[in-house]
């Protein structure tokens, strides 16, 4: 692994997580200037054109997507990844995002780590390491801090936000885990894009997008082009591509970009005021998961490894 090709990794998983924060403004910006826009909409377009895209993209590169309905298991793995993964990281996240705004939302979702964490000890018996158990400590004081804004007796913000918010967080350890153990064989542009095909088309069965009447004007329209292929499509083939030039460990330090991303964005184009409490919440939470991802263990093995190599 040369330093060329380790910086080019560390760019693109952090420009993959840049992009994720900007449509993340664009889709806060949707929300404001649409009232008649749902979250339930805006989540079908997304899944069902970044599905259709990821889809054909993966038969074009050769990866025969369709394989992955011939085995039982990795069929209803994929079903369970739209349904349960993919669903309540996207559809609550956005939903948290119209009730309240970009950053905060993220900030929220951040958390998802942390379920994860818990969700290893509760099952699995993994005692959290003493970095992790720091982490969650942050993460909780910086939540607290978001939440109250230093007032122990009173929220300061809604508590619609913080449970689609929530719902989301734990969207994301959904998404993390169910998958795990089909994307080795069946590759990531598969799995994901089926999963955002299923979950798009179960939610258009629950509500059909087309009998949402909407006038979505030429400068929406692009904002939704925005959402669908700078923040979904692009962002993902940056973060696939960049693992092979960089450690997961290293790759998922840069999701800091993510909430730092949208709270720039949204400060700037949007006008969205923050009090020094959400930033010193969204610090430490962000602090805690960099924590919660550095694998101290197999970083220091892999920089012994690279040592020992370049030493001989």
């Amino acid at each position: 692994m040369t330093q060329q090709n380790h910086l080019r990794g560390v760019l693109l998983a952090s420009s993959a997580y840049i992009l994720w924060g900007i449509s993340e403004v664009a889709a806060s910006t949707l929300f404001i200037n649409n009232p008649h826009l749902t979250a339930m909409w805006l989540t079908q377009v997304r899944m069902i054109s970044a599905g259709l895209i990821l889809l054909v993209w993966g038969m074009v590169a050769g990866k025969h997507p369709f394989k992955i309905w011939h085995h039982r298991h990795a069929a209803w793995t994929a079903v369970s990844y739209g349904l349960l993964g993919l669903i309540p990281v996207q559809l609550c996240y956005f939903e948290a995002v119209r009730v309240g705004n970009a950053p905060i939302a993220t900030i929220i979702q951040f958390l998802g780590p942390f379920i994860i964490s818990i969700y290893y000890f509760l099952f699995k018996h993994v005692t959290p390491s003493r970095i992790e158990l720091i982490g969650m400590i942050m993460a909780f004081i910086g939540t607290l801090l978001i939440v109250t804004h230093g007032h122990l007796n009173s929220l300061a913000i809604s508590p619609v936000i913080l449970f689609w918010g929530g719902l989301s967080a734990i969207g994301v350890a959904t998404n993390t885990l169910i998958p795990r153990t089909i994307l080795p064989k069946y590759g990531a542009l598969t799995v994901t894009g089926w999963g955002l095909l299923i979950a798009g088309l179960f939610l258009t069965l629950l509500q059909p997008m087309w009998r949402v009447h909407l006038t979505i004007t030429w400068p929406q329209l692009g904002l939704l082009i925005v959402i669908i292929l700078l923040g979904t499509v692009a962002p993902f083939l940056m973060f696939a591509r960049s693992l092979r030039d960089i450690l997961p460990t290293t790759a998922s330090l840069m999701d800091a970009f993510e909430p730092l991303a949208a709270t720039v964005f949204s400060i700037t184009f949007l006008n969205v005021q923050l009090t020094s409490f959400d930033f010193i919440g969204g610090l430490l939470i962000i602090l805690a998961v960099m924590a919660l991802s550095l694998n101290t263990h197999k970083m220091l093995h892999f920089l012994r490894r690279r040592r020992a190599h370049s030493s001989s």
